[in-house]
């Protein structure tokens, strides 16, 4: 059974902050479990999303819930096995532009010590993304 991996998240990056604003809309409060706080992003295409793990996991599902009319589109997950790997593209992501959440399973689980979701271009016009709940399911 798939288990939470924030645990082994070393480090987690973000493309951009709304105005540079961490205290308010940092990368901390996707992962914080509080359903009043979120990662604004700034304007722009692309955004993204990288997580670093302490030591190789096997993602087998992925969950996200966004704030309706900021949600990621045409986007994908990459992975690389080292940390100095380069990343590839394992698998498209299709989400809906809904407050709800969404759980994503990988076609095949994917062992990594980096992770990186990319949203090419966003559903707000000026391409700001806005997460609510990020959680990485699998074995440690």
């Amino acid at each position: 059974m798939a288990a939470s991996l924030l645990q082994n998240v070393e480090r987690i990056r973000v493309s951009s902050v709304l105005n540079r604003d961490v205290k308010q809309f940092g990368k901390q409060y996707m992962i914080d479990r509080n359903d009043d706080t979120c990662w604004n992003s700034d304007q722009g295409s692309p955004q993204w999303i990288c997580l670093n793990f302490s030591k190789p996991v096997k993602v087998e599902k992925l969950q996200l819930q966004f704030q309706g009319g900021f949600v990621g589109k045409d986007c994908w997950i990459e992975a690389s096995v080292n940390k100095d790997d380069k990343f590839q593209k394992i698998q498209d992501v299709f989400l809906e532009d809904t407050n709800m959440l969404q759980t994503f399973n990988l076609k095949q689980a994917v062992e990594t010590s980096n992770m990186k979701i990319v949203f090419n271009t966003s559903t707000d016009f000026f391409g700001r993304v806005i997460v609510y709940k990020l959680e990485i399911l699998g074995e440690s």
